[in-house]
């Protein structure tokens, strides 16, 4: 025990085997003893962060730690992990550097911005802009975009954390140009436009769109900014899903700043991105804030490799998982269900009923909210006595590499959309630890 885990540690659980003896009164048995200490001490040393197989059926499950990162990504990372890096040293100069030039350089190439910055999320994003080009000045809203993101995160919090005042137009269906228009005064700092990436709004609607928006920001001379929040940098068209703005669109219609996220449709590490003109960005990087919202070395690496990937894009698809799993056809996600199905019927036995079926998978992470894709996954059900749900769900998360699906309709579903071929070798390797 103190060769595998070391004598710290190693005393502590025989000291907690022996207090657990004292409270039962319970026989002391060398073998049982030791061999129940070498379970508490390999339990407590298993990490807290596990890689799981998701086949919940939400591809960028926020959960689950959003989109998977790139090969070209990981070894990004592991290659500046264990050794020192050029993080904020110029080479060419020997002087010190600044760690958004390792990326600024590829956004503004991708999105055609003239510059930009980062930070480490999305919401710090939108918080540190706030913070350096709107403190004590209102900032103008439609109601129909004032969103709350996850954890109950909502944006005129966001706005009063910035140290600006909100300025709402409009109602929650529709907002007009004019509700703008009637709303600017002497200390309007900016007009804004947010775009509803968690939700939609449909019927009797009315939205100002970014070139709009901008025409009348700048013809007071105000700076418009946009939030996209789930931060598509291609067309997601061509590839059979629906459209969701990109920065480069909005740039393009006249909006001044854009942010948006690193880890959802991006396809890599989390972080915020601040793209747009830049005398702007100069005066969003130099705010104090900027220092306590930056990036560490192992994701400017990673969302360095993630973003040249963009600039391939005959071999996106292939090469990033995220835009992978959302195009993976029905087809070969059924294959994959049709393979497994005989596994789980052998693993479960006769109390439960193993079937593949056809179900929905959706984008997350707030990303085109009302859209889904086809796909296929295995039901298992149980008779009314021979088993339960819950417990199995329980089991599939305890295994070696955690396994986490959903209850619907009385049925455990494993939508298979996320279960490439390395994933489902490691899923029939642990099934019969199922058994029994």
């Amino acid at each position: 025990m103190i060769e595998r885990h070391g004598r710290s540690l190693a005393l502590d659980a025989v000291r907690a085997g022996i207090d657990r003896l004292r409270t039962t009164a319970a026989v002391f048995e060398p073998a049982a003893f030791f061999g129940d200490c070498e379970r508490l001490l390999e339990r407590d040393s298993r990490p807290g962060l596990l890689p799981v197989l998701n086949l919940t059926g939400t591809v960028l499950h926020t959960n689950l730690g959003r989109a998977w990162a790139a090969p070209e990504a990981i070894e990004a990372v592991m290659a500046v992990m264990g050794q020192p890096s050029n993080l904020e040293f110029d080479l060419a100069t020997g002087r010190r550097g600044e760690r958004d030039s390792h990326v600024e350089k590829l956004l503004c190439r991708i999105t055609g911005a003239e510059a930009a910055t980062l930070v480490n999320n999305n919401a710090a994003a939108v918080l540190l802009t706030l913070t350096a080009l709107a403190a004590r000045r209102e900032v103008i809203v439609s109601r129909g975009e004032l969103i709350e993101i996850g954890g109950a995160f909502r944006m005129p919090d966001i706005m009063s954390r910035a140290g600006c005042k909100l300025r709402e137009v409009g109602t929650t269906n529709r907002t007009h140009g004019r509700d703008y228009e009637e709303a600017i005064g002497r200390s309007t700092a900016a007009l804004m436009r947010v775009h509803p990436s968690n939700y939609q709004v449909e019927g009797f609607t009315s939205t100002v769109d970014t070139r709009t928006l901008a025409g009348i920001a700048h013809a007071h001379e105000l700076p418009m900014l946009e939030d996209l929040g789930s931060g598509s940098l291609v067309d997601l068209a061509p590839y059979g899903l629906p459209h969701e703005p990109t920065p480069q669109e909005s740039l393009a219609d006249g909006a001044d700043v854009v942010t948006f996220s690193g880890d959802k449709l991006l396809g890599g590490p989390q972080a915020g991105l601040i793209v747009g003109r830049k005398a702007l960005i100069d005066r969003i990087r130099k705010c104090p804030l900027k220092r306590a919202l930056r990036l560490d070395k192992m994701t400017i690496a990673a969302l360095e490799a993630t973003l040249r990937l963009y600039l391939d894009p005959d071999r996106l698809r292939q090469r990033l998982p995220a835009l992978r799993l959302l195009t993976r056809p029905r087809e070969d996600i059924h294959a994959c269900a049709i393979r497994l199905k005989p596994a789980f019927a052998a693993a479960l036995g006769e109390r439960a009923t193993v079937e593949v079926v056809e179900c929905s998978s959706q984008i997350g992470s707030g990303s085109l909210p009302v859209d889904r894709l086809p796909s296929a996954a295995l039901s298992i059900r149980f008779a009314s006595r021979g088993g339960s749900l819950d417990r199995l769900a329980a089991r599939l998360r305890a295994l070696p590499r955690p396994v986490v699906g959903r209850i619907h309709d009385n049925a455990l579903l494993l939508d298979l959309r996320c279960l490439e071929a390395d994933g489902e070798a490691v899923l029939l390797a642990q099934l019969p630890l199922l058994a029994g």
